[in-house]
Formats: structure tokens, C-alpha cells, sequence
């Protein structure tokens, strides 16, 4: 059995728990008896996650960051690029923006991990900065790699903390580094992408993302042919700008049903024609229903005694 394939996997009895810094909110979640998923507050677009599942967890979807996280107890099992994997405590996962994924529980023990999510121009900005590389693309997606392990650590130690700007420049340069470590030699050069144009027609993606955007508007923030902008945003950005402007919509819907807003509000005031269409993106960005999200995000656990 390979080190990541998940054949066999069902007859591992799994009982090894993972600490992180001796982190007692990584306890929270314990002994519970139901699926839930802690989220943390986004900062400069950057989320994290710590989840709990028994079986499947999320259905095949992809989304438009570098999805990296680390397995706390159980066998994570999830299908990438065509093959079965999984990953044991201790170990870490790496998914490429806009690869098809899945994901939950490999055996009856359960599941519990936590992820961060990372938009893939931080990556490239930090590695175009020092050595003229971007968007590293990591083969497997299970690694076993201490000082990696010890540079997410740092990121998902606290939870309910916000990292900082100073800690998190600083994590963004080592998790870039280590992405680029294990990418051999399948990295994109640099090009001459044109990023304050860019990180420009990001923004007001961003920032209008509850309206209708039309391509002639980026062209005239970019002075670049929707052509040769397309093929600049997807370097720099992973994905295509329609895309791109999707996701910030789909991330307001998350924001607003956290704070308990029904499915048709949140996809009025997110930019979606109706709940309908909002519903259809969103399992396909995030492998569940709005509704079962907003469900789980809700969940309550008690915190183990010491």
C-alpha cells in the first residue's frame, strides 16, 4: 500500500491523536457525537478551518485556493486527481486551486482536521518576490514533511485567534516556500504579468461582487484585451476572472448564514439571481448545500475537561 492510497485503509483502526502546541482548543471537537466545522473570522482572505466528521464530509468540488491542512486524528480518505488518497495523523494535505475534490472520515474512528485556505496570489506575489517563481503545483497531495508541518502549525495552532499581520506575512513566505520545495520541477516561471493591473481588477471583483460585471469593465481598469487579461488573471490568480467573481459572491453567502441570514437573503444580497442559483454554485465550490454548511458551522461542542 502506497503511502497516501486508501486501499485497505477500512481495516486500520485508527486511535492516535495529534497535538498541536498543546493547543486545548484542538479538544473541542472530541468525544462529540455529530458532524461540525469551526470557522475562524477571515483575515485579508485568508480562512481556516477545523472539522469533524464521522463519514463524508464533503462531496467533490473544487474551490479557488491552495486548500492546505493537517490531520489530527483519524484517516482522512478523499479522491484527487483520479486516485483514492488518505491521510493519517500527523500528516499533510496539499490541493492545487480548481482541482476536483472530496472528502471525510476513512474509518468508524471519525474524522478531525483542520485546514487553511490560502488565495493562490499571496503564494505567487511571495515567490515572484524572491526568486521569480509562482503558482507551485505540488504532485501529492500527502506529505510528510516536519518543518513543513511545523510552518502550518504556526497558522492553525489558534483558531479562535486572528494570526496578525505581522505573524502572518511571515507564515504566508514559509508555507510559499515549502509549496515550492515540493513542486520539483513543475513551477511556472514568471512572466511579465502585469500585477498592479490585476491585484486592480481583483479588487473591484471583490469589492463588486453583488453586482453584474461585464468584461469591458475590466478591460478599461486593465487597458489590456479581455484575451491577454484572461490568460494574466488565471496566472496570477488560479482561476478565470468569471470564476474569481463567483467565489467573492460565494464567500458573503458563508458570512451572511453564519450570522443566521435565511438561504434567499443571503443570496439576494450576494449578487445571485435566485436562492436556486446560489445553491447550485455553492455545492459545487464547497461540496455541500448552503443549508447543511450553515448547519454544521452552527454545531456547538463542549469543550473536554482538562
Amino acid at each position: 500500500m502506497t503511502g497516501n492510497s486508501i486501499q485497505g485503509i477500512q481495516e486500520t483502526k485508527v486511535r492516535k491523536t495529534l497535538d498541536l502546541s498543546g493547543d486545548p482548543g484542538l479538544e473541542r471537537l472530541c468525544g462529540a457525537n455529530h458532524d461540525a466545522i469551526r470557522v475562524a473570522p477571515a483575515e485579508d482572505g485568508i480562512e481556516r478551518i477545523e472539522a469533524r466528521f464521522q463519514g463524508n464530509g464533503f462531496d467533490l468540488h473544487r474551490h479557488d485556493t491552495y486548500a492546505i491542512g493537517l490531520t489530527i486524528s483519524g484517516v482522512q480518505a478523499f479522491n484527487y486527481r483520479g486516485e483514492a488518497r488518505a491521510s493519517m495523523p500527523g500528516q499533510l494535505i496539499v490541493i492545487h486551486p480548481d482541482e476536483l475534490h472530496d472528502g471525510g472520515a476513512g474509518t468508524e474512528v471519525g474524522l478531525k482536521y483542520r485546514m487553511i485556505y490560502i488565495p493562490p496570489e499571496y503564494v505567487a506575489q511571495a515567490l515572484l518576490q524572491s526568486n521569480g517563481q509562482c503558482l507551485p503545483f505540488v504532485d501529492a497531495p500527502v506529505l510528510s514533511d516536519p518543518r513543513f508541518r511545523v510552518s502550518l502549525s504556526e497558522a492553525l495552532e489558534d483558531i479562535d485567534q486572528p494570526i496578525g499581520e505581522l505573524k502572518r506575512c511571515s507564515l504566508l513566505a514559509e508555507l510559499a516556500t515549502c509549496l515550492s520545495r515540493h513542486s520539483g520541477d513543475r513551477m511556472s516561471r514568471g512572466t511579465a504579468l502585469n500585477w498592479p493591473v490585476l491585484k486592480l481588477c481583483s479588487d473591484y471583483l471583490r469589492e463588486c461582487s453583488d453586482e453584474q460585471i461585464k468584461i469591458s469593465e475590466l478591460e478599461g481598469l486593465a487597458d489590456l484585451d479581455r484575451f491577454t487579461l484572461s490568460r494574466q488573471f488565471k496566472k496570477a490568480f488560479g482561476t478565470s476572472p468569471h470564476r474569481y467573481l463567483i467565489m467573492r459572491r460565494l464567500e458573503g453567502v458563508k458570512r451572511l448564514l453564519a450570522k443566521g441570514t435565511s438561504l434567499v437573503d443571503a443570496a439576494a444580497e450576494s449578487g445571485f439571481a435566485d436562492q436556486s442559483h446560489m445553491h447550485r454554485h455553492f455545492k459545487r465550490a464547497f461540496g455541500m448545500t448552503p443549508g447543511h454548511w450553515q448547519r454544521l458551522s452552527a454545531a456547538r461542542t463542549e469543550r473536554v475537561p482538562n
